[in-house]
């Protein structure tokens, strides 16, 4: 038996923006304005990240840390991240991969959202626009009261989400052989995941992924 799956991308492939700034000052905002000051440090660390003095996950972490806490109570924080999935979907959702996402569950494909984003927002982004899992960065003790600024295991990015992608598919009992497969991303830091697809798709892409799409014959997509 084939499984079908499709599986995306969310910023700048679902979404017309990126989700992750958006996120930490749409919390900080509602649970602790003072800490929009302190909005400089996210940017220094950008820059500590482009000058490789840290790395991407660590990037993630501290600004976390920055702008939400190291420790913030789930309960007090939750209904701050299901107003922010709600503001993304309302004002940062394509119409073009809401119809893609329409099409590919009507071919009976198991939608699969794969990002390098924190599962704490995703899920509620995932389950307003339908999808049947996530696959993304999680926060060390998941699934505790206290939401940490760690992360647990690897950040879902480049390599790392391929390999993320395979555990999941594990955990599911698919195995590769049967399964087919669509992938959508805007980026190619996403190319070991549009390797691994039957159908890859380069998903309004950016200059570098455009041009290995060129070069592989992958479909380009530009949506609205």
């Amino acid at each position: 038996m084939t499984h079908r799956l499709a599986i995306y991308d969310m910023d700048r492939t679902v979404t017309f923006t990126g989700t992750y700034t958006g996120f930490l000052i749409h919390v900080a905002r509602r649970m602790a304005p003072w800490r929009l000051i302190l909005f400089p440090g996210v940017i220094l660390l950008m820059l500590a990240y482009v000058l490789k003095l840290i790395t991407r996950q660590r990037l993630k972490e501290l600004n976390q840390a920055l702008m939400i806490g190291y420790n913030v109570e789930r309960a007090k924080l939750m209904p701050h991240v299901e107003s922010y999935a709600a503001k993304v979907v309302a004002e940062n959702v394509r119409a073009g991969a809401l119809e893609q996402i329409a099409r590919d569950r009507a071919d009976g494909c198991r939608l699969v959202l794969a990002t390098a984003s924190y599962r704490l927002y995703v899920e509620p982004i995932a389950r307003r626009l339908g999808f049947d899992a996530v696959i993304a960065t999680d926060h060390l003790s998941q699934d505790l009261r206290y939401v940490r600024a760690r992360i647990a295991g690897e950040n879902c990015y480049d390599t790392g989400k391929l390999r993320m992608i395979k555990a999941w598919m594990a955990a599911e009992a698919i195995d590769r052989s049967s399964a087919y497969i669509r992938a959508y991303s805007d980026h190619v830091s996403d190319a070991p995941m549009l390797e691994f697809a039957d159908v890859p798709f380069a998903s309004n892409p950016h200059k570098p992924l455009a041009k290995l799409a060129t070069q592989r014959g992958w479909t380009r997509v530009d949506w609205d």
